[in-house]
């Protein structure tokens, strides 16, 4: 089949809970406070960057007492702030019913102007629903809860009257004003790698956001998804995480790599508590325990390390396979964002400023 490549897009993980590497490095302090956050985001707006993702965690998923960034109040703090970036906000539906979730998406859509989207997370973290007393069911009963809820929530937040019948929610007529302002949504991401995580993003989707993997992975994700009904929705597009480590040599990036791997041995405890807290059935975390990286959501798993030139080729290589949006991690944070900015971007924009149309093999 034939897929249309758009432009690519480059977006960066809020800090929500401090570095995604490694909790004790000394050159990026832990903080995932406000300002932080705030400070980074605007940053990155005026860098070029063209989205950022903001995690949802009610407490902290690597220590209960660290500080944990709220998502839905920050992003529309950010909205208001900025004036060109896409905020993503994560929501896990087991937390927020969904027309009141509607709501607050479409209000801040109102507030940014058209720049706001979710990204609809099915919930790993068992404490974080179970010491609230919310039951966290079994992994696929979750994405057949999420797909209900979504089934509620697109209908909202374009506006329409939802009467719905349904095992988890009942509407009678339930309208929102004001809806339209901007466009007749705010855009969906959806993640996951499960069979009913790849249903759903089919289903209810507009982009895919697939954890760090490597290059040949991820063409056969995006070729087992794209060839999946839409029932006249628009074509599927597709987004990828990634950390990235680039220095002016492949060796200098690779020394850089060993030295963030042998910070985040020292999180070996907390990392620990992490496993034993996420649901053994989790998809991404399977991904993740295949190869060894640093990072979060895959992480080095993409392979975005070595010299500027070979990061900025192995980004091409993924954008002909499909992926936009590469939202990207780095640690130390603002410096090495910066320098994405300053080395990467100018290798790889001039080769895709307008749309490409790829050809892929039939399978």
């Amino acid at each position: 089949m034939e897929l249309v490549t758009p432009r690519m897009r480059f977006g960066i993980w809020a800090l929500v809970h401090g570095s995604r590497a490694a909790l004790q490095d000394p050159d990026e302090p832990y903080d995932a406070s406000w300002v932080r956050n705030r400070d980074l985001i605007l940053e990155a707006e005026a860098l070029g960057f063209d989205s950022t993702l903001v995690a949802q965690h009610t407490i902290n998923p690597h220590k209960p007492d660290l500080a944990q960034l709220e998502a839905w109040t920050a992003s529309a703090a950010i909205a208001a702030l900025t004036s060109r970036i896409e905020i993503i906000t994560a929501i896990k539906p087991l937390l927020y019913h969904p027309a009141v979730l509607a709501k607050m998406a479409m209000q801040i859509e109102e507030i940014s102007g058209g720049r706001f989207a979710i990204n609809l997370v099915n919930a790993w973290n068992k404490p974080e629903l179970e010491r609230a007393g919310i039951p966290f069911p079994p992994h696929d009963e979750r994405y057949a809860y999420g797909h209900e809820w979504l089934q509620v929530v697109e209908p909202l937040l374009r506006g329409e009257a939802v009467t719905f019948e349904g095992r988890h929610f009942q509407l009678d007529g339930y309208a929102l004003r004001p809806a339209g302002i901007h466009r007749s949504r705010p855009r969906i991401y959806v993640g996951g790698e499960s069979e009913p995580a790849r249903a759903l993003v089919a289903d209810k989707g507009d982009v895919w956001f697939i954890n760090g993997q490597p290059l040949a992975d991820v063409q056969a994700l995006i070729a087992d998804v794209a060839r999946r009904p839409r029932d006249g929705a628009p074509p599927l597009r597709f987004g990828l995480s990634a950390f990235v480590i680039a220095r002016p040599t492949d060796e200098e990036a690779h020394a850089a790599l060993q030295h963030l791997a042998a910070l985040a041995e020292k999180d070996t405890a907390l990392r620990a508590v992490q496993k034993t807290n996420t649901d053994p059935e989790s998809v991404m975390a399977k991904t993740m325990a295949r190869f060894p990286r640093v990072g979060s959501n895959g992480g080095t798993g993409a392979g975005l390390v070595g010299s500027y030139d070979t990061v900025a080729s192995r980004i091409l290589a993924f954008h002909d396979a499909g992926i936009e949006t590469f939202m990207l991690q780095f640690q130390p944070f603002e410096a090495e964002m910066r320098r994405f900015a300053a080395e990467i971007m100018p290798r790889v924009r001039p080769s895709v400023a307008a749309p490409r149309r790829v050809r892929r093999a039939r399978s």
